[in-house]
């Protein structure tokens, strides 16, 4: 469940619970099908995946075994298998899971690639050990309960494993001034709520948290040491704006430069579209 999307207006914040889990699967169920095209994957999506992809490589070692939380369409799932890694792809999304399953057969690499239909809410129904577990665009902003997702990333991954995680953040200096010069003032800080979030999507709903990259860590850590964090999108547009970067490309290349640069330097790797948190098992 790749939560990559074009956000809508956020309603008030409400406690998440089955029906909102069911929203969250029938939304990303509608745009499976479609979900490699601009929705899903890219130019600037593609930017914030090699990342991920670069910094599980330095973390994890080839030949491990990796767990995706909301594997999505699998294309991450398919990149590590190609780099060598074992993979267990999960996803809440039935449509998502099936993708994946077919993308791994495509290339030739079901043998490494392993699709579970359970979403992050449902880790215990996973067996096993792992040497990483990551989770790219914000899987874990749709989880009900952080903590319990902590508590069963620590039990399946081994002591010393590596956990990397790209989280949809809560202070997205581009959102905010997008949408307020468009007047949209309660669009530009739906990141501010707290709990719950309805966000928009295909005319379906995603119920969606934000965090400050020391809020996600809360969770975590009576279990993982925090080994780095980085913003993602700071300086570069969010991937729906993608049609401001295109017919600004050269620009917003050397915005992307600057990213590189700066986005892990205090205060500034607090903001940004997503943050990148690393976590080390104890």
């Amino acid at each position: 469940m790749s939560n990559v999307y074009k956000p809508g207006t956020g309603s008030r914040a409400v406690a998440l619970d089955e029906t909102q889990l069911l929203d969250t699967q029938r939304a990303f169920d509608s745009v499976a099908a479609d979900y490699d095209g601009p929705r899903g994957n890219n130019e600037l999506i593609q930017r914030m995946r090699l990342t991920l992809w670069d910094t599980v490589t330095g973390e994890v070692v080839p030949g491990s075994r990796l767990l995706d939380l909301g594997c999505g369409t699998g294309i991450d799932a398919a990149e590590f298998a190609q780099r060598g890694y074992q993979v267990v792809a999960s996803d809440w999304s039935p449509q998502m899971v099936e993708r994946t399953r077919m993308r791994a057969d495509t290339i030739g690499l079901s043998s490494r690639v392993s699709a579970v239909h359970v979403g992050v809410h449902q880790l215990e129904r996973i067996e096993g050990t792992f040497d990483g577990i990551y989770s790219n665009f914000g899987p874990l902003n749709c989880a009900p309960d952080l903590e319990a997702v902590a508590n069963e990333c620590a039990r399946l991954l081994r002591p010393g494993g590596k956990l990397v995680f790209s989280v949809m953040g809560r202070v997205c200096p581009w959102e905010l001034g997008y949408y307020a010069l468009k007047g949209r003032f309660r669009r530009a800080t739906v990141r501010a709520t707290r709990g719950a979030t309805a966000v928009g999507m295909n005319r379906h709903t995603i119920w969606t948290y934000y965090y400050l990259p020391r809020e996600f860590y809360r969770a975590f850590a009576p279990h993982f040491s925090l080994a780095s964090y980085r913003a993602l999108s700071l300086f570069l547009p969010p991937p729906y704006l993608v049609d401001y970067y295109r017919r600004r490309r050269g620009w917003c290349d050397q915005l992307g430069k600057i990213d590189d640069r700066l986005g892990s330097l205090p205060l500034l790797r607090d903001m940004g579209d997503h943050f990148l948190i690393v976590m080390h098992r104890r």
